[in-house]
């Protein structure tokens, strides 16, 4: 591998999480000019603060993976891990999602989840990259045939209908 490959969480969830964010704000505006409860604003604005940073965190994610090691660009913080220091690569599987993890000792950790696109490429690459011993039995297995989660998507999507239906009632009630 010559080359620095990236992977970044799929627009997929990230488009939609965007508009939820705006809806959420075009609510707070509607309802501060119509005069609503302060409890109501109040929770509107905590909603919008936790909904912008889980979208600016979704949004600059990305891991990039070269041959000395993984970078992973967290929208707050990142980590980077050699693979020649890495002395496991283990999965988990939670009915559709996938969660890796490398370890490079006691405290040196990084968790990967499916969410990043195109999620096989990446197994594949990490599999090929870190040394052979550090491979579970589990995560050559999920390199073979790595699902892809659609579940986060949906779930995304019907919270922007049922924030469009809030803003639509905000007009009619």
């Amino acid at each position: 591998m010559n080359e620095q490959k990236n992977f970044v969480i799929r627009r997929a969830i990230v488009i939609p999480l965007g508009l939820l964010v705006m809806l959420t704000l075009a609510l707070l505006v509607v309802c501060l000019l119509q005069g609503q409860a302060l409890v109501k604003i109040a929770i509107l604005i905590v909603l919008l603060m936790a909904l912008s940073g889980l979208f600016v965190e979704s949004a600059r994610r990305k891991i990039a993976i070269d041959e000395a090691g993984i970078k992973a660009f967290r929208g707050f913080h990142n980590r980077e891990m050699s693979f020649s220091s890495v002395t496991a690569l283990e999965t988990v599987k939670v009915r559709n999602r996938i969660f890796m993890t490398l370890v490079a000792g006691e405290d040196e950790y990084l968790i990967i989840s499916n969410a990043y696109t195109p999620f096989p490429a990446l197994v594949r690459c990490l599999v090929a990259a870190v040394p052979e011993e550090a491979v579970t039995a589990e995560t050559r297995q999920l390199a073979a045939n790595p699902p892809v989660r659609q579940a986060d998507f949906a779930a995304v999507w019907l919270a922007v209908l049922a924030m469009l239906y809030i803003l639509v009632a905000q007009f009619g009630g």
